[in-house]
């Protein structure tokens, strides 16, 4: 459009409160609100900055809604940005929560580290550094020896696991522990979590002792690591975020901009206690001017933290309960939103000094983290020479000697597991997992090209395999003509399967452990498909006279497969539940 056209289609419009779109045919470019829609879009005739020229240039038309108040043109355009994506607007990409320790609610509580705790259970957190986190939940589970499997898992289990072989679970399922044993330990455990380092670095601390004084200085040193993440466990930001005297719900908000990439960090307090920590990417890439609205909304601030910060406001608590009090770095660009949120009873202020002070230097602190271990997405993308894959999809294919055969596709959002989007898919049965890989990414790719698949196309394809299992998913790219960058990941050496061949990445770079978590993710789901259906699966096992459908259950998950039933001895059958002289002989005898 040009200038005549965006002053003839504005005087069409009413001089009332609403919402814009500049639209190129079915595509949003830019969502505004407006006091007076007439006055607001005539402004765009005569844009103050290149990039919003080049907006108004590339659209075709410009459609509107009115609204009673601004307040509703306020919540509507903040549902609009985040439903459209406009290129031209600042968009909230995701909402990805710190890790949090978790004790579940269960008459045995098991203890896993988790961004979204089920519901009941007790949680301790969040916390920034994930691998400090992982690190003590298993100094924990060593020293009190607390179950860290499902409760799918833990319910109806006849003999313990390998995590009771191993030391780190007492295995209350099967009775070894008797239950106010576990739950003193679970206790102690707790208060660890509730800030009483000693519980748990006093006896590490006298075990890494014990090991050097007998020589065993390699297991010293692994405690002495471990004591020190303990130690250091509760020492971030102790003193500025707790304070039992406040009974408020807190949110506390600090924008950062590097170039187009913006950041929010959100910490929020409940009691004087911070229970949890956020950090949000916008894409600032093509900011709009309307950092303000009214006569100077295009003063050029858009791309500041101000603007990041008005932005964000609106479009996250659009849809979220308000908080009694939102303390800022600084104040948004837009008055408008500040006057939404006072006239919700929100307190919105910028803190000079005091805890409140400290909690804003805490959160800007988290927002102006970024690059290498901060965004392991982006460091991806770097070391692949390909944009910031933001979805990656992950495929794994599992199978018990050609029988039960299945596929996994799951789906990581911004390095987060976004298990809405998983997906599983039965294979033909056959023992060949090159034909298998081939078959299950040629279904995905079908299924995107023809637009079946409800899920946006990924920007990056993982195979968990190696060159064989590389090649196999890249001729069903080929064959279906699915343009996807695709790698695979091999276990034991971890190598980097790429097209233009093998590399073996430093283990301890944060690329590296994105692709294991993915790789390591579709592999866990695939057999857990895969053993869902082979208990389904009619075997030969239930021809076999005193085995019905509980045992042989019991049997293949016992034993992993019919093959493994038939060469086990009498013994071992008769260990299974079920099982007994009878049908052990009658098992050997049919098999």
């Amino acid at each position: 459009m040009d200038a005549d056209a965006v002053r003839e289609r504005a005087g069409t419009l009413p001089t009332e409160p609403g919402v814009y779109q500049f639209r190129k045919g079915e595509t949003t470019l830019y969502v505004g609100k407006a006091l007076d829609l007439r006055d607001r879009v005539r402004s765009y005739a005569d844009p103050r900055s290149g990039r919003i020229r080049g907006m108004v240039e590339r659209a075709d038309r410009i459609e509107f809604a009115v609204t009673d108040t601004e307040t509703q043109a306020l919540l509507l355009e903040a549902n609009l940005i985040k439903r459209l994506r406009p290129r031209y607007n600042v968009r909230l990409k995701d909402d990805k929560s710190y890790p949090l320790v978790a004790f579940s609610d269960h008459e045995v509580p098991r203890i896993e580290v988790t961004r979204d705790p089920e519901a009941g259970a007790v949680a301790y957190g969040p916390f920034t550094d994930v691998g400090r986190v992982e690190t003590v939940v298993k100094a924990v589970r060593d020293e009190y020896r607390l179950r860290g499997c499902s409760d799918h898992k833990y319910e109806g289990r006849e003999r313990p696991c390998l995590d009771y072989e191993m030391g780190i679970c007492s295995a209350p399922c099967t009775g070894e522990i008797d239950p106010e044993s576990y739950a003193e330990d679970v206790a102690t455990a707790r208060r660890f979590f509730e800030g009483e380092t000693g519980v748990l670095a006093d006896p590490l601390r006298r075990r890494m002792e014990a090991a050097a004084e007998a020589n065993e200085f390699e297991r010293a040193a692994n405690l002495r690591d471990r004591l020190e993440a303990v130690e250091a466990f509760h020492g971030e930001g102790g003193e500025a975020v707790s304070d039992r005297r406040d009974d408020r719900t807190v949110d506390v908000l600090a924008a950062a901009v590097e170039g187009e990439d913006a950041r929010v960090a959100r910490l929020h307090s409940e009691r004087g206690q911070l229970v949890d920590r956020s950090r949000h990417r916008l894409d600032a890439a093509a900011v709009g001017d309307d950092g303000r609205e009214g006569d100077d909304a295009s003063d050029g601030t858009a791309n500041t933290p101000a603007a990041v910060l008005a932005a964000f406001l609106a479009q996250y608590y659009a849809e979220r309960e308000f908080p009694d009090a939102i303390l800022l770095a600084e104040r948004p660009a837009d008055p408008d939103v500040v006057d939404w949120l006072e006239g919700e009873g929100v307190a919105v202020r910028v803190p000079g000094a005091g805890r409140e002070a400290k909690l804003v230097e805490l959160a800007l602190k988290n927002a102006r983290k970024r690059g290498g271990r901060d965004d392991p997405v982006g460091a991806l993308g770097e070391r692949l020479g390909i944009a910031r894959p933001e979805r990656i999809e992950g495929f794994d294919v599992s199978h018990a000697q050609g029988t039960a055969v299945v596929g996994s596709d799951v789906c990581f959002v911004d390095g987060s597991a976004e298990t809405a989007d998983y997906r599983r898919k039965k294979l033909t049965e056959r023992n060949d997992d090159y034909a298998n890989m081939r078959e299950l990414v040629r279904w995905r790719a079908e299924r995107a090209l023809a637009g079946e698949d409800d899920r946006p196309d990924p920007d990056f394809l993982l195979i968990d395999g190696g060159e064989g299992q590389l090649g196999a998913a890249r001729d069903a790219l080929a064959e279906t003509g699915w343009d996807v960058p695709v790698v695979a990941l091999a276990k034991a050496e971890e190598l980097v399967v790429t097209p233009t061949g093998t590399r073996r990445w430093d283990d301890d770079t944060p690329e590296l452990h994105l692709l294991q978590r993915v790789r390591d993710e579709a592999h866990r789901f695939a057999v857990s498909y895969h053993q869902t259906v082979r208990d389904e699966v009619k075997t030969v096992l239930d021809d076999v006279p005193g085995v019905g459908p509980e045992t042989r259950r019991r049997l293949l998950r016992r034993f992993g497969s019919v093959e493994n039933v038939r060469e086990a001895s009498r013994d071992d059958l008769t260990d299974v539940d079920g099982v007994g002289d009878a049908t052990a002989d009658t098992l050997r005898e049919r098999l």
